[in-house]
């Protein structure tokens, strides 16, 4: 891919996305999850920066994502879940800081999940995935 073009509202065809790896997927879920929670914490008005980071960790952490996998995860289809699995299963060379290796690799699914709907420009779901995430935590 030589430019960063929206094409018929998706970035990659999905052959291009699902030979990418799980941890692709993560990386770009993770700014997507992030730049979400922020826009949604920053615009219930003007606070202290610290205040905003603070809450906005709330809803990043592995733990949180864990969770927020756990709770939805009746309401994916089986590609999803695909990719989840495939998220889950990933060997990463990060350790975890703040959470045990099966939250991490919960998050990372999650994050793989957001990432594989946003590549390919399947805005409604991530958009109903994320409004729910924001009832669990």
């Amino acid at each position: 891919m030589d430019s960063f073009i929206i094409k018929n509202n998706k970035i990659l065809s999905k052959q291009e996305v699902m030979s990418l790896s799980p941890l692709i997927m993560a990386f770009i879920g993770d700014s997507v999850y992030d730049l979400f929670i922020r826009t949604h914490i920053a615009v219930k008005g003007n606070r202290p920066i610290n205040k905003i980071h603070k809450e906005c960790v709330q809803y990043v952490k592995a733990s949180s994502q864990s969770e927020i996998l756990k709770k939805l995860y009746d309401i994916f289809d089986e590609e999803e879940k695909d990719i989840i699995r495939r998220g889950r299963n990933v060997k990463s060379a990060t350790i975890p800081k703040h959470a045990g290796i099966e939250e991490y690799r919960l998050a990372t699914a999650f994050e793989a999940l957001l990432g594989y709907l946003y590549l390919l420009g399947r805005y409604d779901r991530l958009d109903e995935i994320l409004n729910c995430a924001l009832n669990i935590i």
